[in-house]
């Protein structure tokens, strides 16, 4: 394993209301405290279930709260948004941002996305900045060249002292709830390159995300620049998500 401490965030997306959080979360704790206290761990439940995440997990620091994105403005009239002083006062270190089906769904631009990242360190939450490409990209040989296009695009603005806050998560889209995984050596090559793009990223966390089960995460730990994972489907149970970690880090 490499030197750089592992990071595993559960994004749960669409799912759980705050009563099966709060189930969660007493089923999980206990797991997570037999993990090494090397390892970061954090679970980000759907905006409704914060609260209650935040009470359940009061009790110990064994793992963090996240959020699923947030606003790039501090307040007024955004109608359904959530600005980042909301989010503090449910003590989230982590907020993930620019994540593909944002991108898709509500059309998240890279400019957006970098406004968001800059208001989260601002307000001091962590933001874990998601990049990826689909497989049209990937099969014209333009994948690393995308990636790095998204990174510039998000965090181009920001000095190398605040970018080397920033968490970064590849997620190749086609392989984001599909069941179709990335090969190890095609997720290496682009966390290689995130990590050699800019001299802030020598150390920071790099994160794949895309189908990561307990089945095949230890084989992304392994990679050299590969420091964790964002996680889906396989962090909404709470003994799927220990033994996932579990098998990373012991790899």
């Amino acid at each position: 394993m490499n030197r750089r401490a592992p990071l595993f965030v559960g994004n749960w997306k669409m799912n759980k209301n705050a009563s099966q959080t709060r189930s969660f979360i007493e089923a999980f704790l206990p797991l997570a405290e037999k993990i090494s206290a090397r390892v970061d761990i954090a679970i980000a439940p759907p905006f409704t279930a914060l609260a209650a995440a935040a009470a359940a997990l009061a009790a110990s620091s064994r793992v963090a709260l996240a959020a699923q994105t947030m606003s790039e403005y501090g307040e007024g009239a955004y109608t359904g948004e959530i600005a980042a002083s909301m989010l503090a006062e449910f003590q989230v270190s982590y907020v993930i941002l620019g994540h593909s089906e944002r991108r898709l769904y509500q059309h998240e631009s890279d400019l957006a996305i970098g406004a968001k990242v800059r208001a989260a360190l601002a307000a001091g939450m962590k933001p874990i900045l998601a990049v990826g490409e689909s497989l049209a990209v990937r099969e014209e040989g333009n994948a690393v060249a995308h990636v790095l296009a998204q990174l510039e695009g998000a965090l181009g603005e920001l000095s190398d002292d605040r970018a080397a806050q920033v968490v970064i998560a590849y997620e190749p889209i086609w392989a984001i709830g599909t069941g179709k995984n990335c090969d190890r050596d095609q997720a290496q090559e682009i966390a290689h390159a995130i990590r050699g793009s800019r001299g802030a990223f020598a150390e920071i966390p790099i994160l794949y995300g895309g189908s990561m089960k307990p089945e095949n995460a230890s084989a992304y730990l392994q990679m050299p620049d590969i420091d964790g994972g964002l996680v889906g489907g396989a962090s909404l149970d709470p003994a799927s998500f220990a033994a996932l970690i579990t098998g990373a880090v012991a790899a």
